[in-house]
């Protein structure tokens, strides 16, 4: 029980409800169901976005593009609704997907094959797609009257009384689960992290890992680029604008180190939680912008200093390669 409570991820949930009780004892309405419930809808892009942060941060890497590949994909989603308003739904979807993957293979291509650092590929990148954005629409805003209505719906429409969002997050989260806990991908991308020279002696395809890391990266934001769009119901050329830095941030807290190999989903996630708490609740309390801006800076930045303090203390988490029995032999031997 004491190693539990001693877990990150556990002081982090807690954090949470602590967050959440305080708020709701100066004011009630916040802890009412519809406040929670329009808090997790709220919270679910941020968790997306951060899940797919995380494999990128665990490689040693960093994708500041993302916000850039969202605005994108969701402006190029709207217009193909405007402009094909017959097109079924999951169609505009996966064409959305499909932008962001391909922006996201730019970045792995540049990064895993040609040997570039991530973050200057990725603060290019992130310049050159936000300019796209500008120059495919004409610098026009898409608005709710142009959308057709199901293009519009669908984020917010509810099953089993929960909204598509968090049905989509849910099943986000356990994918990315999957990835990073029992697929040798995830395993690889840890292994790349922890000690790259390392990885490649055992013959991780590390160009390759790098190149889809990135390319998932890419189809999430694509992904999330429709749903803000049809979520806000409107298309702007500044969509998300610094919106990559918050993801960030929510890996940050969750426990994902900047310096690689070390992260978990459930951190991920409750990182974009507390931070989707702060900024719900800020607000309800009547604190001003600028200090929530600045809050959300000091959580960070404690943040990094534990995350510093935990490594020097008890050194990074690694993962075990797969080996085969045959190999697992042979170093036995």
């Amino acid at each position: 029980m004491r190693e539990i409570l001693k877990m990150r991820e556990t002081q982090l949930a807690i954090s949470i409800v602590v967050l959440i009780a305080l708020v709701g004892s100066r004011a009630p309405v916040f802890v009412s169901s519809s406040s929670l419930g329009n808090l997790l809808t709220d919270s679910t892009l941020l968790i997306m976005l951060a899940l797919a942060q995380m494999l990128v941060i665990v490689t040693r890497g960093i994708d500041l593009s993302v916000a850039s590949t969202l605005a994108l994909s969701g402006m190029m989603s709207a217009l193909l609704a405007v402009r094909f308003p017959e097109l079924p739904l999951p169609v505009v979807m996966l064409v959305a997907i499909a932008i962001g993957l391909a922006l996201g293979l730019i970045n792995g291509y540049l990064i895993g094959y040609l040997d570039l650092a991530p973050i200057v590929v990725t603060l290019g990148t992130m310049s050159v797609y936000r300019g796209l954005v500008f120059v495919l629409s004409g610098g026009a805003w898409v608005s709710s009257h142009q959308m057709p209505p199901e293009f519009i719906a669908f984020p917010l429409s509810r099953f089993l009384g929960v909204t598509n969002l968090v049905w989509i997050a849910g099943l986000t989260i356990l994918v990315f689960w999957y990835i990073a806990m029992h697929s040798r991908f995830g395993r690889d991308l840890y292994a790349v992290g922890n000690a790259p020279a390392s990885a490649r002696y055992v013959g991780i395809p590390i160009a390759k890992r790098l190149f889809w890391s990135y390319g998932i990266s890419g189809a999430v934001a694509g992904l999330c680029g429709y749903l803000w769009v049809a979520r806000y119901a409107v298309a702007y050329t500044e969509i998300a604008y610094g919106f990559e830095f918050t993801v960030i941030a929510a890996c940050v807290i969750g426990g994902v180190s900047i310096a690689g190999g070390s992260g978990s989903v459930a951190g991920a996630v409750l990182g974009g939680l507390f931070l989707a708490v702060i900024g719900n609740a800020l607000p309800v309390v009547k604190v001003s912008p600028f200090w929530q801006s600045a809050l959300t800076g000091v959580v960070i930045l404690a943040a990094v200093l534990i995350n510093a303090r935990s490594g020097k203390i008890g050194g990074r988490q690694i993962l075990p390669l797969h080996l085969n029995k045959a190999d697992a032999q042979g170093s036995a031997a």
